[in-house]
């Protein structure tokens, strides 16, 4: 129940993580949003990109008429999750002010679904070795085609700037932490 009284619905929370690098500080970020929206009764799934075989788009158009897809990979599987969820994280490390190429692969990817993605919540949490936000813009431009230009009836809910990260492991005793675990819990 919340506050007035009204039953909060649990929501399914996909997190997509899209850093190869061990200790990530993005991935780091997407786990404290998951006990953040956990704590608030959300159910969370995270996938890390980097465990999973993802090819690119051949562009063939097999996929408009079909729905699907004619690579064997493991992408059917994840667009299966991103269709079930009612909010997607894109956890991201910003490399030369772009996302990772395998994040980018995904969205591609997407084409025998994205018609069917519809009434999303996102959030993005960007973590950069730049300090300045707004260097990060190019990204979020990125990402708000896929979900506002692309996407039916999605909404952008948050995003998380986490920048002056450069090493491995330095969100883990950042106020992003926090950041994060706020933002997950106020889905």
């Amino acid at each position: 129940m919340n506050f007035f009284g009204g039953i909060i619905m649990s929501k399914n929370v996909l997190v997509i993580s899209a850093s190869f690098r061990d200790v990530s500080n993005s991935d780091t970020l997407a786990k404290a949003f998951m006990k953040g929206a956990v704590a608030a009764g959300h159910k969370a799934e995270k996938i890390i990109l980097s465990e999973h075989e993802i090819h690119f788009c051949m562009g063939c158009g097999y996929c408009t008429n079909t729905g699907m897809c004619v690579q064997n990979d493991d992408v059917a599987e994840i667009l299966e999750k991103m269709l079930a969820a009612d909010v997607i994280v894109f956890a991201l490390p910003v490399y030369f002010y772009s996302m990772p190429g395998q994040l980018k692969t995904l969205i591609d990817r997407t084409v025998p679904v994205y018609t069917k993605l519809k009434n999303k919540d996102f959030y993005y949490i960007l973590t950069a070795a730049d300090t300045e936000k707004e260097h990060l813009a190019p990204v979020v431009t990125a990402l708000r085609g896929f979900s506002e230009m692309c996407l039916e009836k999605c909404n952008e809910r948050g995003i998380l700037y986490a920048t002056g990260l450069w090493k491995a492991g330095e969100a883990e005793n950042s106020q992003y932490m926090q950041d994060a675990y706020d933002m997950g819990n106020k889905i």
